[in-house]
């Protein structure tokens, strides 16, 4: 799996598969492997930054910049299971602890975490007063103060009860 220039075995695909939870079928893994080795435009086993930009979706994405920081230099098995956080077959649990939200990587989400990606999503749509005041009320009806500090459990109780779906489908060709 070291270069994008080889195939997959079923070795490999089984070693992918535990590595993301089954969160993808071999199928859908292979067709994973045809999109990275896409991306992988220099063959040499990794997705860089700008390789990740040249998806469209993904380059007008207004996270992309945050999820770039998560993304660049990574091989098959990481993409893999950066991907199986958006799949239907990964539990709440698996897809908050993307740590899309933690945005210093301190096992908790403070309101400014939440404040820069509200920021992301807004962009000059928005006043940073008019997204501390959002922010702020929308913590309060959810029972916490702007000083509160969100752990797993916390994600859990407010997204679990919640439709939102972080899910994408994986095309098979």
């Amino acid at each position: 799996m070291g270069s994008t220039s080889s195939m997959l075995t079923q070795y490999d695909i089984e070693e992918v598969q535990d590595h993301c939870n089954h969160a993808f079928s071999q199928q859908e893994i292979v067709s994973l492997y045809q999109r990275f080795c896409q991306l992988d435009r220099n063959g040499g086993g990794f997705v860089s930054a700008d390789e990740f930009m040249s998806v469209p979706e993904f380059a007008v994405n207004p996270l992309s910049q945050r999820l770039l920081r998560m993304l660049d230099g990574l091989n098959f098995k990481e993409f893999v299971a950066f991907l199986s956080a958006f799949s239907p077959r990964t539990s709440l649990q698996q897809k908050i602890e993307c740590r899309v939200y933690d945005t210093d990587c301190n096992g908790k989400v403070a309101f400014d975490d939440i404040l820069s990606i509200l920021r992301d999503l807004t962009g000059s749509f928005m006043t940073e007063q008019q997204r501390q005041k959002v922010l702020t009320h929308v913590l309060e009806e959810a029972g916490y103060t702007k000083d509160s500090y969100f752990t797993l459990p916390d994600f859990m109780k407010i997204l679990g009860n919640s439709e939102l779906k972080m899910e994408v489908e994986v095309p098979i060709d």
